[in-house]
C-alpha cells in the first residue's frame, strides 16, 4: 500500500509542479506582450524554450518558483502587468530605468505578500500610489523619478521591515513630511527629494538612528536644521539643498565623523562653520547661497578626502587654510562672492587633480601661487575682483585643459607669456583692469578656440600682432585704454565671427581695414580715440551696428551714407576732415562741391524739391479742407507723426499698409500689417486701437492702451540695440496709435518653433544664435541702460527673426523703466503672458530684472524641448518649468527632454542650456543670474558647429 501512495504522491507533486509552471510562464509571457523590447533583452522568454528559471533575468528558488525578476536598464517600453504578483514566490520586482508607463494601481499588490524589493525607479509610471501596506516582507522601496502624483503613500509608513526608502523626483502633492514615518527606526536610506514637501524638518529624526542616507532637497521645507539630527551617526550623506531652511548649523553637528558628503546649499543659513570642522572624513561640502559668516576653519586643510568645496555667495572672511589640497585629492574650490582676504592656498593643486579654482568676488592679497602654473588639470581659472597683484607664473598662461581664465579687477603687472601658445583649449581670456604691460605675442594665434579676449585697462603696447586674425572663433576682442600704437592689421577682417571690436584709447594709426566690412556679424565697432588717418571705407556701409564711434581720430573724407543712420552724434566728432554729403544729425560741415556746375545744378534742383514739396503741401490742406466738409466731420482727425530713424516715409505710405490682406499678426491690442514702400523696401506696421471708436471717451481702456502706445513709442524711441527691433517712426491721431518697424522677414519664434506650417524645423545652430542674440539683447536692456528697462513680457511671440534669423526683441508696450532709487518698481497690473510669468510677480506684482531672466528661462526651456510653455502633458495649471524640474533628476531623464529633432549632435551643448535655463527660472529670484551672467553662460556653452574643422576644435574641447 506504501508504495502505491508514494507514487499518487509523486504524480499529485508533479501534476502541482507542471501546472505551477504553466501559470508562471503564462504571466511572464503576459508581461512579454505588453511591452515593447528594443533591445531583444526578453529574447529567449518562448514557451518552446527552456523554463522560464532559465530566462534572462529570471532567478528561481529549488522549487521552480520566480522569485526574482531584475530587467533593469534593457530598454523596455510599457506598462507593468497587472497579473505580476500571481508569482506566488515573487521577492523581488527590479525594473528600474526603463521606460515603463502607465499606473501601477492596479497591480494585484497582495499577492506579492513576500516581496521584499520593488525597485521602479527611473521609468515614467504615473497616477497615484497604492496601499503597501500589503506588502509587509518590503525591505527596499525605491519609486524615485518618475511622474506619480497625488498624496503622500501614509502607507509606507506601516512597512516595518523597510531599511530604503526612495520616492525622489515625483510630483506629489504639497505635504509634510508624516510623523509616522520616524518609526521605521530600520531605514538605511530615506529619500524624499523634490517631492513638493512643506514645513519643517521634525526633531523626530533623530529616532532614525540607522541612516546612513539622509535627502530632503529640493522642497519648501522652512525652521531649522534640528539639533537632534546629531544623533544620526551612522550617516554618510546628508542632502538639504534648495530648501528655505534658516538658523544655524546646529551644536554637535562635528559629531557625525561618518559624514562623506553634505549638501545644504541654496538656504538661509548663518553662522559660522565651527561644527563642520571635525568632518574629517567629508568628500564633498557644499554648503553655496547662504548667509554663513566667520572664517573657514583650518582644519579644511587637513581633510584627506577633501575633492569638491563649494561656498560661494556667503559672507565668509579671514584667510583660507593655506595647507587647504595638501592631502587630498581636491578637484574643485568655489570660494567666490565671500569677504576673504589674505593670499590663495598654495597647496590647492599639489597631488594634481584640481580642475575647478574659482574665488572670484573677494578680497584676496599677493600673488598667484607659483604651484598653479603647473596644475596641467585646470579648466577654469576665475580669481578677477580682487586686490591680487605681482606677475603671473608663466605656466597659468598656457594651460593645456585651460577652458577660462579670468584676472580682472586686479593688480597684476608683466607680460603675457609665450606659453599662451599652449593653451589650446582657452575660449574665455579676460585680464582687463590691470597693469599688464608689454606687447600681446604673436603666439596668441595659436589659441584657435579662443571666443572671447579682454585685455582692456592695461599698459600694452606695440603693434596688434596680424596672427589674431587667425582666431577664427573669436567673437568680442576688447583692447580699449592701452597704448597700442601701429596700424590696425587688415588680417583682423578675417575673423569673421566677431560681433564686437573696441581698439579706443590707444595710438593706433593708419587707415581702418577695409576687411571690416566683411564681418557681417559686427555689431559694435569702436576706434575713438586714435590717431587713425584716410577715409572711411565704404565697405562698412554693410554692416548693422547699434554702436559707432570713430571719434578723435584723424580721418578724412565724406561718410559714408549709410553710416549716418546707425550713429550717434557725436560718432565722428574730432575729425577736422570728416564731412557729409547732405543734411545730418551728426554736427558735420557738408563736403565741398566739385565744381561750379555741380552747384548750380544742385542749387536747382534743391528750389525744384522745395517748390515741389509746398505745393504738394498745399495741394494736400486744400484736399483735406474739402473733404471735412463733404463729409462734416465734427472733430480734427490730424496725425501726428514722429520719426526716430532716417526713413522717408508719408502718413500716405503707412496708412496704404492697412488692408486686410497685409495683416501677418494679431494681438490683444491690435493688428501688424506688412507694408512695402515704393523703393521696395519692407516695413511692418502695428496698429493699437479700439474697435469702438465711435462712441470712444476717456475710459480706463483708453487710457491703458495710450499709456502702452507712449511707452513703447519712448522706450524704443531712446535705446538702439541689433538685438532690439529697430522703430522707425509712429503715427496717431485721437483714434489711432500706428508704430512702424523694420520687417523681420522669419516672423516670431513662437511661429518658427511650434507652428507646423512655418517649413524645417529650426537646427540648433540657429537656435543657439537666438538665445544668445536674445540674451544680448536684454542684457542691453537691464545694464547698459539708465534708467534699467525690464521688458515684461519677454516670450517667444515677441522675439522676432529678421532674414538672418538674428533675433530682435519687440512689443515693449507694458515695459518698465526702474529708477535708481529702486522705488516705484510694483504695480497694479500684472503684465505678461501665462507660461512665462515670474512666480513672485503673480503674487507680488514686484517688477525686476529677475522677472525677466525667469521669462528668459522659459524661452530657453522652449528651444531646447521645442515644446510650447503650457502643454496638456504638464498636468493642469502646470507649465514647462514644472515638467523640467521633474524630468532632470538624472542624466537619463534630463537627456529625454531634449528636441530629439535637433539633438543627435548637439546634446552636451543642448544639455548645458537646460541647466542654464533651470537657474534662470529658479523660485527665488535672489537666486536667478543677471542677464549678465546668463550671457557668459551662454556664451561658454559653445554652439555646436557644422564644420569638419570645427568639429574637431570641439572634440579638443569637450575634455573640459
Amino acid at each position: 500500500m506504501a508504495p502505491t501512495f508514494s507514487i499518487v504522491f509523486l504524480v499529485i507533486a508533479l501534476m502541482g509542479s507542471c501546472y505551477a509552471e504553466d501559470e508562471q510562464v503564462r504571466i511572464l509571457l503576459d508581461m512579454k506582450r505588453m511591452v515593447q523590447d528594443p533591445t531583444n533583452a526578453l529574447y529567449n522568454w518562448d514557451i518552446s524554450s527552456t523554463s522560464p528559471c532559465q530566462w534572462n533575468g529570471i532567478t528561481c528558488n529549488n522549487a521552480s518558483l520566480v522569485t526574482a525578476i531584475n530587467l533593469e536598464s534593457t530598454g523596455l517600453i510599457g506598462p507593468i502587468s497587472s497579473s505580476i504578483c500571481g508569482l506566488s514566490a515573487l521577492k523581488a520586482i527590479q525594473l528600474g530605468e526603463n521606460s515603463m508607463y502607465g499606473s501601477i494601481a492596479d497591480v494585484f499588490w497582495k499577492n506579492c505578500s513576500q516581496l521584499e524589493i520593488l525597485n521602479l525607479t527611473t521609468n515614467s509610471l504615473t497616477g497615484s500610489l497604492p496601499d503597501f501596506s500589503v506588502l509587509s516582507s518590503l525591505q527596499v522601496l525605491d519609486l524615485s523619478k518618475n511622474k506619480f502624483s497625488g498624496k503622500f503613500p501614509l502607507s509606507v509608513t506601516k512597512l516595518f521591515n523597510l531599511h530604503s526608502l526612495d520616492l525622489n523626483d515625483n510630483p506629489l502633492d504639497p505635504n509634510i513630511i508624516p510623523e509616522e514615518i520616524y518609526s521605521l527606526k530600520d531605514l538605511n536610506i530615506l529619500c524624499l527629494s523634490n517631492i513638493s514637501l512643506l514645513g519643517t524638518i521634525s526633531p523626530s529624526i533623530g529616532n532614525l538612528t540607522e541612516l546612513v542616507k539622509l535627502e530632503l532637497s529640493y522642497n519648501y521645507l522652512n525652521g531649522t536644521i534640528p539639533k537632534e539630527i546629531t544623533r544620526l551617526s551612522k550617516l554618510y550623506q546628508l542632502e538639504l539643498y534648495n530648501n528655505y531652511l534658516a538658523g544655524e548649523i546646529p551644536a554637535g553637528f562635528g559629531n557625525l565623523t561618518s559624514l562623506k558628503r553634505f549638501d545644504a546649499s541654496q538656504n538661509f543659513l548663518k553662522g559660522n562653520l565651527s561644527e563642520i570642522a571635525n568632518l574629517k572624513n567629508l568628500v564633498s561640502l557644499q554648503l553655496y547661497q547662504n548667509h554663513l559668516s566667520g572664517s573657514i576653519p583650518e582644519e579644511f586643510g587637513e581633510f584627506q578626502y577633501l575633492k569638491d568645496l563649494s561656498l560661494y555667495t556667503n559672507s565668509l572672511t579671514g584667510q583660507v587654510p593655506q595647507k587647504l589640497g595638501s592631502l587630498s585629492d581636491l578637484s574643485a574650490v568655489d570660494i567666490s562672492e565671500n569677504l576673504l582676504t589674505g593670499p590663495l592656498p598654495p597647496d590647492a593643486c599639489k597631488i594634481g587633480k584640481l580642475t575647478f579654482f574659482l574665488a572670484l568676488q573677494n578680497s584676496f592679497t599677493g600673488g598667484i601661487p607659483e604651484s598653479f602654473g603647473n596644475c596641467s588639470t585646470l579648466t577654469r581659472f576665475r580669481v578677477n575682483n580682487n586686490s591680487l597683484s605681482g606677475t603671473v607664473p608663466p605656466g597659468i598662461w598656457g594651460l593645456p585643459y585651460l577652458y577660462i581664465i579670468d584676472l580682472s579687477d586686479n593688480n597684476f603687472e608683466g607680460e603675457i607669456s609665450r606659453e599662451i601658445k599652449n593653451a589650446k583649449n582657452l575660449s574665455v581670456f579676460t585680464i582687463q583692469n590691470n597693469h599688464f604691460s608689454g606687447s600681446i605675442p604673436s603666439e596668441i594665434g595659436q589659441a584657435l578656440l579662443l571666443n572671447k579676449m579682454d585685455a582692456s585697462n592695461n599698459q600694452f603696447s606695440g603693434e596688434l600682432p596680424k596672427e589674431i586674425g587667425g582666431l577664427t572663433m573669436l567673437s568680442s576682442l576688447l583692447l580699449q585704454q592701452n597704448m597700442f600704437s601701429g596700424p590696425i592689421p587688415d588680417a583682423l577682417g578675417l575673423c569673421t565671427d566677431l560681433s564686437e571690436i573696441n581698439l579706443a584709447g590707444n595710438k593706433l594709426n593708419g587707415p581702418i581695414p577695409k576687411s571690416f566690412g566683411s564681418i557681417k556679424v559686427l555689431n559694435s565697432l569702436n576706434l575713438s580715440n586714435n590717431q587713425l588717418s584716410g577715409q572711411i571705407p565704404n565697405t562698412l556701409s554693410a554692416l548693422q551696428l547699434s554702436l559707432l564711434d570713430f571719434s578723435n581720430n584723424q580721418l578724412t573724407g565724406p561718410v559714408p551714407t549709410q553710416l549716418i543712420s546707425l550713429a550717434s552724434k557725436n560718432s565722428f566728432s574730432g575729425n577736422k576732415g570728416l564731412c557729409v554729403n547732405k543734411a545730418n544729425s551728426v554736427s558735420l560741415s557738408p563736403c565741398a562741391a566739385a565744381s561750379s556746375s555741380s552747384r548750380t545744378g544742385s542749387h536747382a534742383r534743391i528750389l525744384l524739391a522745395s517748390f515741389m514739396s509746398v505745393a504738394t503741401v498745399i495741394i494736400f490742406v486744400i484736399g483735406w479742407v474739402l473733404y471735412r466738409n463733404m463729409y462734416k466731420e465734427p472733430e480734427s482727425l490730424s496725425w501726428d507723426l514722429r520719426s526716430f530713424h532716417r526713413v522717408r516715409l508719408t502718413e500716405d505710405d503707412i496708412l496704404h499698409c492697412l488692408k486686410e490682406e497685409n495683416i501677418i499678426g494679431s494681438g490683444g491690442s491690435g493688428k501688424v500689417y506688412k507694408g512695402e514702400l515704393s523703393n521696395g523696401e519692407k516695413i511692418a506696421v502695428k496698429q493699437l486701437w479700439n474697435s469702438n471708436t465711435a462712441k470712444l471717451s476717456h475710459s480706463r481702456e483708453e487710457e491703458l492702451r495710450n499709456r502702452q502706445f507712449e511707452m513703447e513709442v519712448e522706450t524704443l524711441g531712446c535705446i538702439k540695440h541689433r538685438n532690439i527691433v529697430k522703430l522707425y517712426c509712429c503715427l496717431s491721431n485721437r483714434y489711432t496709435n500706428l508704430i512702424v518697424y523694420e520687417y523681420m522677414k522669419n516672423g516670431s519664434l513662437w511661429n518658427r518653433l511650434h507652428e507646423q506650417n512655418m517649413g524645417s524645423t529650426l537646427d540648433w545652430q540657429t537656435r543657439y544664435k537666438i538665445c544668445l542674440g536674445t540674451a544680448y539683447g536684454l542684457a542691453y536692456l537691464h545694464h547698459d541702460c539708465v534708467p534699467a528697462i525690464v521688458h515684461r513680457d519677454v516670450k517667444s511671440s515677441n522675439i522676432l527673426l529678421d532674414q538672418d534669423m538674428e533675433p530682435c526683441l519687440a512689443d515693449f508696450g507694458v515695459a518698465k523703466c526702474l529708477q535708481v532709487s529702486g522705488k516705484g518698481n510694483s504695480t497694479a497690473v500684472i503684465a505678461g503672458t501665462h507660461g512665462y510669468i515670474a512666480p513672485e510677480y503673480a503674487y507680488t506684482y514686484r517688477v525686476s530684472e529677475k522677472s525677466d531672466v525667469y521669462s528668459f528661462g522659459v524661452v530657453l526651456m522652449e528651444l531646447v524641448t521645442g515644446k510650447r510653455p503650457m502643454e496638456v502633458e504638464f498636468g493642469e495649471n502646470k507649465g514647462i518649468v514644472h515638467w523640467i524640474s521633474h524630468q532632470i533628476s538624472s542624466k537619463e531623464n534630463a537627456l529625454g527632454v531634449l528636441d530629439k529633432r535637433v539633438s543627435e549632435f548637439c546634446e552636451e551643448v543642448m544639455m548645458k542650456v537646460l541647466k542654464i535655463s533651470v537657474l534662470c527660472t529658479s523660485s527665488l529670484p535672489a537666486l536667478r543670474p543677471c542677464m549678465r551672467e546668463v550671457v557668459q553662460m551662454l556664451f561658454e556653452a559653445d554652439p555646436c558647429l557644422e564644420s569638419t574643422q570645427h568639429l574637431v576644435k570641439r572634440s579638443l574641447s569637450s575634455k573640459i
